[in-house]
């Protein structure tokens, strides 16, 4: 399992493509006391965003207990999936509506630009009829909503799959709405977690 400094802070200057400088954004990462796996979080002056490894072994446990088969599990498994959390703090600060679409987000890897996974792209993953639906409806509502709109306060949390193999590392362009602007920063070297089967006590 990869192993990150604990409460590594680095300060970064955002800029917005509509103005000159926004706001400073601060690039944290370490090992989630929840999760006891690796993230990567930005936090600006009116939102924060965490990305929390999951492993493998824990994407192939959510997608057969929702009734996928083993071989559709597999293909969820191999997806590279995040815990994601997402929230719009500018309560703390200056009130402002946040948008994003998940989209507009560009994922870096092997020096080419591919898009994220989305809902929609997997309702599409397997032909009509093939998968359950109820088993569709509950990893539809397991996964990150790909548009949403929160006011002041408000958060969500879901599963975002970026489509690379387990251990990839790539870089990662978030983009979202805010103030009137939009914001986009870029988190380097994110990882994937492993393919690894470690004790499920290990992992809350």
């Amino acid at each position: 399992m990869q192993k990150l400094p604990l409460n590594l802070v680095v300060p970064f200057i955002l800029f917005a493509t509509s103005s000159r400088l926004v706001f400073a954004v601060t690039l944290s990462t370490g090992i989630d006391e929840v999760a006891n796996l690796p993230y990567w979080e930005i936090k600006g002056d009116g939102m924060t965003l965490r990305l929390v490894q999951r492993l493998p072994d824990q994407s192939r446990g959510f997608a057969m207990a929702r009734g996928f088969t083993p071989e559709q599990a597999e293909v969820f498994a191999q997806s590279c999936a995040f815990q994601t959390v997402f929230k719009n703090i500018s309560n703390l600060t200056t009130p402002g509506t946040l948008n994003y679409n998940l989209r507009d987000w560009i994922i870096y890897y092997q020096d080419k630009k591919r898009g994220m996974k989305t809902r929609e792209d997997w309702e599409k993953t397997w032909p009509p009829g093939q998968v359950k639906p109820a088993a569709q409806l509950a990893l539809n509502w397991g996964l990150y909503p790909t548009v949403q709109s929160y006011k002041p306060g408000d958060y969500n949390w879901g599963l975002s799959t970026f489509n690379l193999k387990p251990g990839a590392m790539f870089d990662l362009r978030v983009v979202w709405h805010q103030y009137d602007k939009q914001h986009e920063f870029v988190i380097h070297d994110v990882q994937c977690a492993p393919d690894i089967h470690p004790d499920p006590d290990d992992i809350n």
